[in-house]
Order: C-alpha cells, then structure tokens, then sequence
C-alpha cells in the first residue's frame, strides 16, 4: 500500500455518515473500491491503495453500519437495494463524477447491482471473487467444506446442530477453511485482521449469516440473471482466485454474462488476491484500466 497522505472524513448519505479515505489524485481516473462483508470495513481493502501510484485516485468507505460510518440498529436499513442506493449517494456527495467501480466479494455483488442501475456512472466495472448467484455461490462452499478433513466436519457438525456458532472453539474449527479458501497468507496482513475484527455484527448476521458459508441472511436467494448481466456494457474486468471461496464458477458465470468482459484468475490465491498476489494484482488491474484510456483517446483521434 502506498504510505502516502490520505485524506478521510464523512460525509453525509440518505441522512447517515459514511466515512472514507481518499489516495492519490485523478490523473487517470478514480477508483471507487466496495468492500465485502456484508459487514466488513474497507480496511482489508487497503493494498488497492497501490493503484494511486499509477495516476489514480483511489477512494475506499465503510458501507451503512460498518466500521467508522454511522451504525443505526434498524436491521431494516440492511439490504441490498439500500446499499445500492447509499452507493450512489456516496458518489453523489463526494462529487466523483463517472468512476472506476471495483467490488470485492460481496462489494462484487453490490458493485454489479449498482451497474443494472446506474452503469451511466461507471467508467468501468472490476469484480474480485464477485457474487451474480447466491445459490450457485452456497452450492460451490458446500463442496469445498466437504473436502475438509472428516475430524474438522464432525466438530462443526456438532456446533452447527446446537445452533452454537459464536463458540470460540466452533471458531478455531473453522480456520482450516478460511486458510484454504479465503486468505492463504500465513500471517494474514494487519489490514485483514481489523476488518475481520471489527466485523459488525448485525449488517453481517443480517445480510449474510453467522459464518461465511452459513447464509442465511437476506442475500440468500439473490440472483442475477445472464440476460441481466448482457445489460452491462461498459469495460468489465472479471477476477478471482483458484481457490477461491466464491468459485471460479462464480466467476466464469459473470464473465458469461458481461459482452466483451476480461476474465483473470489468480493461480496462488483464494478469495484475497490482492493480498495474495498484490504485485500481480495491481498490475493486471491497472493493465485494464490504462488500456481504457488507451481505447478513448484512439477513439477520440479517430473522431477527428
């Protein structure tokens, strides 16, 4: 991450504060990066940041309830459509004009959301390990859980049947999962460790469910279709990781689905590529973003 100055602050969005930070200036453009969770902080969003040395502004928020934006109890307040509309009211108030939309997870599914609606606002579209099938993403954890060792099974079987998931050793239990398919790094970066510390509780247990392939939440049977996906029409870019916690299936379904997207999968990595593989990451990243501007600028010389 680029150890620069950033700005942060709030401002304010359907009648909450949001907070932000801010790297980097718009050269070539601004990055709006869109955490996952539901529930995360931006936080373990933070080496994205390396994007600012290459021209771009990069800008990361908490979403509703989370980390240092306002934190209403109203689990009402905790759905998808909201969080679209609080997307679109962040770019609003923060004057960022059309942008580069980058969502991790379910900021994946989010930022897609965000594009049925509002892609006249998007310069171009980055999913990492992204979400367009709820139940094809549950159907792909479900398989990968299988293939843990019986003696992990048995224990979380047991704490799953009592309803016992906030048990610290249902916890420890579960790591051999979230090493494998969510962040093989072995120390997990301090930036990761905040945000999965710091989770909120109720945006998490409301949307998603009380651990990551638990979901019972009210994402569930979210779903968009292929013939909602040839909607999109700006630049796509299509990422995720071999061994990924939501599947490269996922992720093959959204490049299907989007005319003309780019597809990239990150051989050493999980669900956290930009971690995994941060150099590799910002690079193919910022590969895609330049070669829009490229394509512009020819367009433009064309035209004349």
């Amino acid at each position: 991450m680029a150890d620069k100055a950033f700005d942060d602050g709030h401002v304010t969005v359907n009648g909450y504060n949001l907070y932000f930070k801010s790297f980097g200036n718009e050269e070539k453009g601004t990055v709006l990066t869109v955490h996952g969770g539901p529930g995360l902080t931006h936080d373990y969003m933070l080496s994205i940041a390396d994007l600012a040395q290459y021209g771009y502004r990069v800008v990361f928020y908490d979403q509703l309830g989370c980390g240092k934006s306002d934190l209403p109890k109203n689990i009402a307040l905790y759905t998808i459509d909201r969080a679209v509309e609080d997307l679109e009211g962040f770019r609003d108030a923060m004057n960022l004009g059309k942008v580069h939309m980058l969502g991790s997870s379910y900021g994946g599914l989010l930022a897609i959301a965000y594009a049925l609606i509002y892609q006249k606002h998007l310069k171009s579209l980055v999913t990492t390990g992204g979400i367009d099938d709820m139940e094809l993403t549950i159907s792909e954890m479900m398989r990968m859980k299988s293939e843990l060792p019986k003696d992990v099974l048995a224990t979380m079987a047991k704490y799953e049947e009592a309803g016992e998931y906030t048990d610290p050793e249902f916890a420890k239990v579960l790591e051999p999962f979230y090493k494998t398919y969510f962040c093989r790094l072995d120390p997990w970066p301090k930036e990761l460790v905040y945000s999965m510390e710091h989770v909120s509780p109720v945006v998490y247990n409301t949307m998603n469910g009380p651990n990551e392939f638990t979901i019972i939440g009210n994402i569930r049977h979210w779903k968009v279709s292929q013939e909602q996906l040839h909607t999109i029409h700006v630049p796509t870019l299509v990422t995720c990781g071999k061994y990924d916690e939501v599947s490269p299936k996922v992720a093959k379904s959204i490049h299907r689905g989007i005319e003309g997207s780019k597809f990239v999968m990150f051989q050493n990595s999980s669900h956290l590529a930009m971690w995994e593989e941060r150099e590799k990451y910002i690079q193919v990243v910022t590969n895609f973003l330049d070669n829009i501007g490229k394509k512009k600028a020819s367009s433009r010389k064309i035209k004349r």
